[in-house]
C-alpha cells in the first residue's frame, strides 16, 4: 500500500520521536543473521532525493506497508530538484512518515528486528537525513542498521511483487541517473553487462521534456504527451543501437534539440509567448508535425534502444551460462514508462523469455525496496557499521 502525505496532513511524530532517537547506547547491537527468520520485520527508509518514504517489510518479500511523501509540487517551479530543498522537506518529513508507516503496517517498533536506509547513490544532504535516522533508530530500538545501495533497492523491487524470480536475470535498470543492464546471478552478485556513456535514459526525458516546455517531472509528462502523438512522426536517431551493450542518450536529446531550432526560432529569439501549447507556425520541413508527435518520437527512439539492448544482453548471458536464463525484469523510474512497458514485455516472449515488470508504484523511490535490499543484505553481511558513511556516488557493487 503506497500513501501520499502532505504537508499539512502529516501526523505527529509518536513512536518516533527526537527524544527516543537519542537514549541510545553507544554501539548496535550484533544481531547475527542466522538469528533471524522469514518471519523478521525489517523498516526501510528511503532520501536519495526528492521522495520521503518509510516501509515495512517481512521476510525480504511481504510488505506490510509502503508510505511515500512527494516533493515533486515543491521542486516543480525551479524545473528539477534543488538539493537544499530536498534536505530540508526529509527533515520535516521523515518522521511523521516513519510513524505512518509502523501504524499502517500494525507493527510497534519493539517487533523491528532490522532498519535499513538508503546510504547512496543520491544527493549527499538527503542520503544524510534517512541515513542518520535510521542509525539513531537502531541505537535507541537496540537492532541491526543496514547500509542499502539504491540501485541493488531498484532491483530487488521485482522481488517483492515477484518472489519465484528464477535466476540468473538479466536487469534493465533504467533511472533518471542511471541506465545499465545488469546480470543477477545470484542474491547479492551482479555482472555489469553494459551501461550509459553519458546521459541516463530519464536525464534524457527530463532533458528532452525541458525543451518542449512539459515541465517537472520530465518523464511522466512525456509519456503522457506522447500517447497521443504518432511515434513515427520525426525520425529522431537510435544511438549505439548495434553497437554492444552500452547506452548513450546524449545525442538524441540533441537530436530534438536541433530538430526544436528548425521548428521553433521565435522561441531561440527569446519571444516568451511560444510554448508547448502555443506553438509557432510550422515550417516547411515540419508541416503538421505536434509536439505530441515530437514526444512520441522520442520516447519510441529510447524505448527502441533500451529494449533491442536488454534482448542483445538476453541473448548474451544465455550464451555464457551453463543454463539459460530464462527470465529478463525491469527496474527503477523510467521502467514506469508505458511503452517500454509494453515493448519490453513484447520483446521478451519473442525471446521465449519471462519477463517480470514491477507496479508503477514499485519503479519509482519507495522505501519498501530498499527494506528488502536491507533484509537480503542482513541475511549475507551481518549488520552494517553505525560509522558508515554516506555515498553520494556509490556504484552498484558488480564482477565484470
Amino acid at each position: 500500500m503506497t500513501v501520499a502525505v502532505s504537508d499539512s496532513t502529516a501526523p505527529a511524530p509518536v513512536a518516533t520521536s527526537p527524544s527516543a532517537m537519542t537514549s541510545a547506547h553507544a554501539t548496535a547491537p550484533a544481531m547475527t543473521p542466522a538469528a533471524s527468520s522469514q518471519a523478521s520485520i525489517t523498516l526501510g527508509i528511503e532520501t536519495s532525493c526528492d521522495e520521503t518514504a518509510a516501509a515495512v517489510v517481512k521476510g525480504g518479500v511481504e510488505v506490510l506497508s509502503s508510505v511515500v511523501s512527494s516533493q515533486i509540487s515543491l521542486h516543480r517551479k525551479y524545473g528539477g530538484v534543488v538539493p537544499e530543498v530536498a534536505s530540508r522537506a526529509h527533515i520535516e518529513q521523515l518522521l511523521p512518515v516513519i510513524d505512518m508507516a509502523l501504524h499502517e503496517a500494525k507493527i510497534t517498533p519493539q517487533e523491528i528486528d532490522v532498519v535499513a536506509a538508503t546510504a547512496g547513490p543520491g544527493l549527499v544532504g538527503a542520503l544524510l537525513v534517512g541515513v542518520s535516522a535510521a542509525k539513531a533508530l537502531s541505537l535507541a530500538w537496540e537492532v541491526p542498521f543496514a547500509a542499502v545501495n539504491h540501485l541493488e533497492g531498484h532491483i530487488y523491487a521485482a522481488f517483492l511483487e515477484e518472489p519465484d524470480i528464477e535466476l540468473p536475470v538479466v536487469v534493465l535498470l533504467v533511472s533518471g541517473g542511471h541506465t545499465m543492464l545488469v546480470e543477477m546471478q545470484d542474491f547479492g552478485e551482479y555482472h555489469l553487462l553494459g551501461q550509459t556513456c553519458d546521459d541516463a535514459a530519464g536525464e534524457a526525458f527530463d532533458k528532452v521534456a525541458r525543451l518542449l516546455d512539459l515541465g517537472y517531472p520530465g518523464g511522466p509528462e512525456i509519456d503522457r504527451l506522447a500517447a497521443r502523438g504518432n511515434p513515427e512522426a520525426v525520425p529522431f536517431p537510435r544511438p549505439m543501437l548495434r553497437d554492444g551493450l552500452d547506452f548513450s542518450f546524449s545525442g538524441l536529446k540533441t537530436a530534438v534539440a536541433n530538430y526544436l531550432r528548425t521548428r521553433d526560432t521565435r522561441k531561440l529569439s527569446g519571444q516568451s509567448d511560444v510554448t508547448a501549447a502555443n506553438p509557432p507556425a510550422a515550417t516547411p520541413a515540419t508541416q503538421g508535425v505536434t509536439t505530441a508527435d515530437i514526444a512520441a518520437s522520442f520516447q519510441q527512439a529510447v524505448v527502441d534502444v533500451l529494449v533491442a539492448k536488454t534482448a542483445r544482453a538476453v541473448q548474451v548471458s544465455q550464451s555464457r551460462q551453463n543454463t539459460s536464463v530464462n527470465c529478463a525484469c525491469l527496474a527503477g523510474g523510467v521502467a514506469a514508462n508505458s511503452a517500454l512497458r509494453v515493448q519490453f514485455a513484447e520483446a521478451m516472449s519473442d525471446l521465449g523469455v519471462r519477463s517480470f515488470i514491477p507496479s508503477r508504484a514499485m519503479c519509482t523511490d519507495n522505501a519498501a525496496m530498499i527494506a528488502s535490499a536491507g533484509w537480503w543484505q542482513f541475511q549475507r553481511q551481518g549488520s552494517s557499521e553505525l560509522t558508515a558513511p554516506v555515498n553520494p556516488s556509490w556504484p552498484l557493487a558488480t564482477a565484470n
